[in-house]
């Protein structure tokens, strides 16, 4: 029995030691994991550091929670600590992990693919990082996974198909990457899922019907992808409890779905910003608990259905920019819990506005501008309303007063009147309103207090400190601005009162509105001097006095504006010099000062302001000759300089100005002849040189510009045949009487030109011909020689490919308002890329044009001088291969650049983008814009101007693959006849030039190094910085001449030549020949480095090569 007894004893003792040293083990692995976790990690504060030491336990460490019975890591949360590093595969053995939590952090790479094969994790949160590369594609095997959180990061790919197998998965979200597959049926099989959010991807196809057979889905989010197709809501026999359905900004379309009503749970429908046609079903107030119904920017039509009236639950009704039309039904009034009331942009809604919709206090937001409403508001408005921010019923035909209580709506920010037939005087009780941004009452019938000479509605306004906007013009106010003007907040940024019959003086106190960047006060009738406190306005880029009475001189402090863009004066009765210190106004674009009084010559420093784009000073008393310097307006578009005194030869470099598009000298005293070189005005579509003393012949090469649509050489001493082609082919009579001596075509009214009797002068002729023809014969020589000579030394000098530039439409200035309202207050949605200076948005401003609007970071002190880097770059440089800029914006609240939009993206994209393909031919091509840009820079204006950051993200490409250089920002300008800078400022990692990354040294033969290494990338499709480069401690340099004599094919994008495409030894030549170059570009030293002018020669020899070899 001892025996027995003592035997058991000896056995539970075994296993109990067993059971320890499997314990040991198991726990010793967790540490070894986590310990190995912590060695890829750092963070600011040190945390784990400090905290995981082999000191203490492991279940006692920072973030770590373990099981009580056998010590094991069950929890690993670490959320908000700006951890830094990568995610170690070592996390995959904590065996008994339920939690992994690492949101909020800094997080890089790759997601182990051994996290996805995990069998007891249940949360996985790993958003808001920034964790790249593909998500694995399995097979997963995840059986007790609940929470998946990868949002906010940079992964790509496509959703796995084997994502079914986490059937218990509640909670799903793969937001905010760049996702870019279907969205498999396989999510079908997720029959507990609760929440369900892919949005902001690059999602594409339909979205799968099998989704809402998921009774327990409670919210879909699948905004801003591009997704397809109609929107089949089909549960079947299932109960829905669907709540929230989110997919706007998609490319939905078909009809609105009718069976909505299937829904009954839901609380949220946005199906905003798709092609979604048809009726809003007559039946919507079956959605019952429904709280906010987003259908805006679609193409639905029919009325608007009464039952919404019923959904008392109601916050937001958004349907702006569809074709609904009719009235708004009166059982909208009975929403007592609405918030945002929004039909704008319908244009075919009708009839009066309910005067319930007034009587609903919860409401924030109306807005029921363009469209057709009439009648009149209730006078009431304002009483009922105490939570409204915004009315805006702008484009209507509303009329009446507008109601006295509206300053009752104390928290109204902005109030937009616009464009009605509103009667009535201006309310002078609107000082209520303190938290008043915009207000907007321009082209109504608005009256001044008829007793009163002051706009005394002025100064109430004195008391909305917030105010920002003011624009009350197009009103028959018939009155003076008071003094008071200067007590108005300074925050105002858009003064606006044009043709409002605005009498007496521009106050002093102007001075004192130091915020604003547009004043706009043209077609007044103002009188007396533009007052010198305009000074003050250092932020004004917009200054509008046009058509008004005002007298005296162009105050010299006006040339302190440095910000000015558009200085807009015509139509007055200035007088006096413009002043010489125009020249200090190097931002300026737009110089208006025509039928004014100015007399003496034009001021040398006006041909410094390179950047202006339309010059007019017609019908003035100005004199002298104009000078050769106008050939340094490179990028002008229209000159006007008619109806003043100018006399002497019309200068031959206004030929060099090969964007305009408009030129007029008529009315002055020019002699000599039309100068040849105005045949390279490639651009022009109107020139006006009447009324002159122009003499000679009209130049043929005329007939060979083909924008030229009018031409006007009346009233001069032009002599000799019309040409009959081209615009002269539609010209009138008028364009060429009062020329005695021209001839030519019967339409024109002109003599016919005679044929000479060849009997009768052919003795004469002889004997001229004896005497004349070695004179010509040896002037000829002499001339060919000196010509050659000449056409060597320009070609030295000047960039082959300096025309041929995109045709530019100029706008008034953009304000930060107008830069919101373009990008519809600047929506995740119109986000094309986001960089290290700051986000570019597409927009969509008022004209329709579509435009990518670059906003800088005005947090990084650098990125703000970045911006007057690049604004002074893009005002001095205009090429068809640099990308385009239209305007700028400058305020305390925004630096931007509003640019012509590039709809083919960046190269970087092509290059890396799954979907998108470059062959050899385009790549070439791409490449050779590349170098036809920066040969521009550096050679094709007066003072080279290096880049400094070229790289495939700053390349972007237009509608027809043309490939145009942007992104200034960090680029110099070299002083003088200097080759080199030095910079303070990196460029990008793995193009920058050893010289630039050593010594700060920037010159044109750093950009051609930049310019190599991104050829090189363009060809192997591997970035600089490539791991699998680095790994080897090479160079993408060093890594392609090793392969260059041999592997040479390996090494290339596989992708060069399309299916169809034969691989030859004569292409293979040309891929030879491009490495070679781009080598030739990366010598290491910079004096061995070949011209970018060599390069286009280079490359220009064998894009045609290669084209040979295709035909």
């Amino acid at each position: 029995m001892d025996k027995q007894i003592f035997l058991l004893i000896l056995l539970f003792l075994g296993q109990y030691y067993l059971v320890s040293i499997s314990a040991a083990s198991s726990n010793e692995t967790d540490q070894d994991a986590l310990l190995t976790f912590q060695n890829l990690v750092t963070s600011p504060s040190h945390s784990l550091a400090k905290n995981w030491t082999k000191n203490t336990s492991f279940c006692s460490w920072f973030g770590v929670t373990c099981n009580t019975k056998r010590q094991r890591v069950v929890s690993l949360a670490l959320p908000n600590l700006q951890l830094q590093g990568t995610i170690s595969p070592s996390l995959a053995n904590l065996s008994s992990l339920r939690e992994l939590n690492r949101v909020n952090n800094n997080i890089q790479g790759n997601i182990p693919t051994s996290l996805f094969q995990h069998q007891r994790i249940q949360n996985i949160s790993l958003a808001f990082n920034k964790l790249s590369g593909e998500i694995f594609q399995g097979p997963w095997y995840l059986p007790e996974l609940r929470v998946l959180d990868l949002t906010n990061n940079n992964l790509t790919g496509i959703i796995p198909l084997s994502i079914g197998n986490a059937t218990k998965l509640l909670y799903l979200s793969l937001s905010r990457n760049r996702i870019n597959s279907n969205i498999p049926n396989e999510i079908g099989n997720l029959s507990r899922l609760a929440m369900l959010s892919l949005s902001h991807n690059q999602l594409t196809g339909p979205i799968p019907a099998i989704l809402f057979n998921i009774s327990s889905l409670i919210s879909i989010h699948l905004r801003a992808n591009r997704l397809s197709g109609p929107l089949l809501l089909n549960v079947g026999n299932l109960k829905s409890n669907l709540k929230i359905l989110g997919i706007p900004y998609n490319q939905i379309s078909g009809d609105f779905p009718s069976n909505i009503c299937q829904f009954t749970e839901l609380t949220v429908f946005s199906i905003a910003f798709n092609n979604i046609t048809g009726e809003i079903p007559r039946n919507i107030g079956c959605l019952a608990k429904l709280k906010k119904f987003f259908v805006g920017n679609n193409a639905i039509n029919g009325t608007i259905p009464t039952s919404l009236g019923n959904i008392s639950t109601l916050q937001s009704l958004h349907c702006p920019n569809n074709h609904v039309e009719g009235p708004i039904p009166l059982e909208l009034g009975k929403l007592s819990n609405l918030r945002m009331l929004d039909f704008a942009e319908n244009y075919n809604l009708i009839g009066e506005i309910p005067k319930s919709i007034f009587n609903i206090s919860s409401l924030e937001f109306i807005s029921l501008s363009l469209n057709n409403f009439s009648g009149r508001i209730p006078s009431t408005t304002g009483l009922h309303l105490p939570n409204l921010n915004g009315l805006y019923l702008a484009d209507n035909q509303i009329e009446g007063e507008i109601p006295p209580f509206i300053t009752n709506s104390t928290k109204l920010t902005e109030l937009v009147l616009a464009e009605n037939f509103f009667t009535g005087k201006i309310p002078a009780n609107l000082g209520n309103l303190r938290e008043l941004q915009g207000l907007f009452l321009v082209k109504n019938q608005l009256t001044n207090e008829p007793s009163e000479h002051e706009l005394l509605f002025l100064n109430s306004l004195v008391d909305c400190r917030m105010l920002q906007y003011l624009s009350f013009g197009y009103n028959p106010l018939n009155g003076i601005l008071p003094n008071s003007i200067g007590n108005l907040s300074s925050a105002i940024e858009y003064f606006e009162i044009a043709n409002a019959r605005i009498n007496g003086h521009i106050p002093k106190s102007i001075g004192n509105m130091t915020g604003l960047t547009m004043l706009d006060f043209q077609k007044n009738n103002l009188k007396g001097s533009i007052p010198s406190e305009v000074s003050k306005l250092k932020q004004l880029q917009g200054l509008y006095l046009h058509y008004n009475k005002l007298q005296g001189h162009i105050p010299k402090v006006v040339c302190q504006l440095s910000s000015l863009v558009q200085l807009i004066l015509h139509r007055n009765e200035l007088s006096g010099v413009i002043p010489e210190c125009i020249g200090n106004l190097s931002m300026l674009q737009e110089l208006w000062l025509g039928s004014n009084n100015f007399a003496s010559k034009l001021p040398l420093s006006l041909w410094q302001l390179t950047g202006l784009l339309h010059l007019n000073i017609s019908k003035n008393s100005l004199q002298g000759e104009v000078p050769l310097n106008i050939g340094e307006l490179k990028a002008i578009i229209g000159l006007d300089f008619s109806s003043n005194h100018f006399s002497g030869m019309i200068p031959s470099r206004i030929g060099e100005l090969e964007n305009m598009q408009y030129l007029s000298l008529s009315n002055n005293s020019f002699l000599g002849s039309i100068p040849s070189s105005f045949s390279n005005l490639i651009s022009m579509e109107f020139l006006d040189l009447s009324l002159n003393a122009i003499s000679g012949t009209i130049p043929v090469s005329l007939e060979k510009l083909s924008r030229l649509r009018s031409i006007n050489v009346s009233f001069n001493d032009l002599e000799g045949e019309i040409p009959n082609s081209g615009v002269f082919a539609n010209s009138t009579p008028q364009s060429f009487v009062g020329n005695k001596g021209l001839c030519g075509m019967h339409m024109l009214e002109v003599p016919a030109c005679a044929i000479s009797n060849p009997r009768r002068h052919s003795k004469s002729k002889k004997l001229v011909l004896k005497i004349v023809t070695p004179v010509v014969t040896s002037s000829f020589l002499i001339f060919f020689l000196v010509s050659i000579w000449i056409m060597i030394q320009q070609r030295k000098g000047k960039s082959k490919d300096a025309e041929k530039l995109p045709e530019l439409r100029t706008y008034q200035l953009i304000s930060y308002h107008e830069i919101r309202r373009a990008t519809n207050n600047f929506d995740v949605s119109n986000l094309i890329g986001v960089g290290g200076s700051g986000s570019v948005y597409r927009g969509t401003l008022s004209s329709g044009t579509v435009v990518a609007i670059k906003v800088l970071d005005l947090q990084n002190e650098e990125t703000c001088k970045r911006f007057d880097t690049e604004s002074e770059v893009i005002r001095n440089v205009r090429h068809r291969n640099l990308v385009p800029v239209i305007t700028t914006c400058s305020s305390e609240h925004i630096r931007a650049f509003v640019l012509q939009y590039m709809p083919n993206g960046s190269l970087e994209n092509w290059l890396y983008k799954e979907e998108s393909h470059l062959n050899l031919l385009q790549r070439v091509t791409i490449m050779l814009d590349v170098a036809v840009a920066i040969e521009y820079l550096h050679h094709g204006y007066g003072t080279p101007i290096i880049h400094c950051d070229l790289k495939p993200a700053n390349v972007l490409l237009d509608k027809d693959m043309v490939a145009h250089v942007g992104d200034f920002g960090i680029s110099k300008i070299l002083a003088g006849n200097k080759s080199t800078a030095h910079t303070a400022t990196l460029g990008t990692l793995g193009y920058i030039a050893p010289e630039y990354g050593s010594e700060g040294i920037v010159s044109t033969s750093g950009d051609v190094y930049s310019y190599g290494i991104m050829f090189m990338e363009v060809l192997a499709k591997r970035r600089p910085t490539d791991e699998e480069i680095f790994s080897e401690s090479l160079g993408i340099r060093e890594w392609m001449r090793r392969a260059f004599s041999g592997t040479m094919m390996e090494i290339v994008d596989a992708n060069l030549f399309f299916e169809e495409d034969k691989i030859t030894s004569k292409s293979e030549n040309c891929i030879a020949s491009m490495i070679e170059l781009a080598l030739d570009c990366t010598n290491e030293k910079p004096e061995s480095r070949i011209t970018v002018k060599d390069v286009v020669k280079r490359l220009n020899k064998i894009k045609n090569t290669f084209l040979e070899s295709r035909s």
